[in-house]
């Protein structure tokens, strides 16, 4: 059992008040709030520590380079990944994808290919496919889901052809919470020879992440999604992708040598990180992971099941709440809408109680068309969060429904 009350010390944000009342947080599915150890170590490197890394002779800039390569090693471990040079960190989730999507669309992606992505994807697992298909003029395919928010995986299958070069899902949605059966859609990929990208963006802080036991080419994730800083990511790939493809930004420590007539690159991972990396947030991120490590991310996937439990039936004792999505297998997030109240509205009462929800369409706008809705509110929690919060919004949502009928 985890120990929420002495959890809830190590994140000061959450002591706060908000218009006189408890500061309730439910909007972990935009950013998490980051520990004290988080914050400890970001303020530690600038004062103790702060100098550029892999170039330098001199003892501060060997310490953090040391620092840095050793937050590489965290990462890996924390994904299972086979070698510390298939890490690359990038700024989020968003520049992870767009990396793949233009080096490996340059050098795999040819016009008539197909890029097949699926229809509950966050922009960024879209418009950077979108890009690529145009640049190549290659072909954008969507596996549809069914109304529960479930893959259809009969016809995910349907929709593999010889000219499918890669496949990119998301192992849950933003706004749905459906984990996707992404180990599934792997083999069946791999079984045409299809190399497959995760987007791991809402998976990595809710459960274990295993890259060899899934076998994914590529899995995406931002460091801000998992308590550690904003602007910070990382992109796993296969060796093997990664060699074959090229840079995908140019400048300074992705290069091996610089002339004007030829420059040749660096080896993994360097190829991948063109300029001054955010040594700062890198060791961020290595603090966040270890804190989720000791408390056991199989404990943060039980206790936020039980609060997702516990929102969902409560959410549907009140009359006209809709949620979007109820999917089998969830991660804790609950998108739902009350009456044909606006998600704005309602949103801007339930932030009087002290309730930060998230309202709109959560940059999945065709998973909004496809609900034809303009948005929803969506509640998504994480492990420092507890029932009796959830009891508040609850009573804000009767609020809203009083102002509103």
């Amino acid at each position: 059992m985890l120990n929420i009350n002495k959890i809830r010390q190590d994140f000061p944000i959450l002591l706060q008040q908000v218009y006189g009342k408890p500061f309730v947080y439910f909007d972990n599915g935009a950013t998490t709030q980051k520990p004290l150890c988080v914050i400890d170590a970001v303020s530690k490197y600038y004062t103790e520590g702060n100098s550029n890394i892999h170039r330098g002779v001199h003892f501060m800039s060997q310490q953090a380079t040391v620092a840095f390569e050793n937050a590489r090693e965290t990462v890996r471990k924390f994904i299972n990944a086979p070698h510390t040079h298939e890490i690359i960190f990038t700024r989020g989730t968003t520049e992870s994808i767009n990396l793949v999507a233009s080096s490996f669309g340059k050098k795999f992606i040819e016009k008539g290919d197909e890029v097949m992505i699926t229809a509950m994807e966050h922009h960024s697992n879209i418009v950077p496919w979108q890009m690529i298909c145009e640049e190549r003029q290659a072909v954008l395919k969507v596996i549809p889901f069914h109304e529960n928010g479930e893959l259809d995986i009969t016809a995910f299958e349907n929709l593999i052809s010889e000219k499918t070069k890669i496949i990119a899902v998301t192992h849950v949605s933003n706004v749905l919470g459906t984990i996707n059966p992404i180990k599934e859609i792997i083999k069946k990929a791999h079984e045409h020879n299809i190399p497959v990208l995760v987007d791991g963006a809402q998976g990595i802080a809710h459960s274990s992440v295993d890259v060899q036991d899934l076998d994914c080419d590529f899995y995406c994730f931002s460091g801000h999604k998992v308590y550690a800083p904003m602007g910070i990511g990382v992109l796993y790939g296969k060796e093997k992708y990664l060699n074959a493809m090229p840079p995908y930004q140019g400048g300074g420590e992705m290069i091996q040598t610089v002339t004007f007539e030829k420059t040749t690159y660096n080896e993994l991972p360097y190829k991948f990180e063109a300029g001054t990396p955010n040594v700062g947030d890198v060791l961020g991120l290595e603090a966040a992971l270890q804190y989720v490590e000791n408390i056991g991310i199989e404990n943060i996937a039980l206790y936020e099941n039980e609060l997702l439990d516990y929102a969902t039936t409560e959410l549907l004792k009140i009359d006209g709440i809709r949620i979007i999505g109820t999917a089998k297998h969830k991660a804790a997030v609950v998108s739902f809408l009350i009456d044909n109240i606006h998600p704005y509205d309602a949103g801007t009462i339930i932030d009087r109680f002290g309730v930060a929800v998230r309202t709109g369409h959560h940059c999945a706008q065709p998973l909004m068309d496809i609900f034809e809705i303009p948005g929803t509110i969506r509640a998504s929690f994480a492990f420092y969060n507890t029932k009796e919060e959830i009891d508040v919004l609850i009573k804000a949502i009767y609020k809203v429904k009083e102002m509103f009928n």
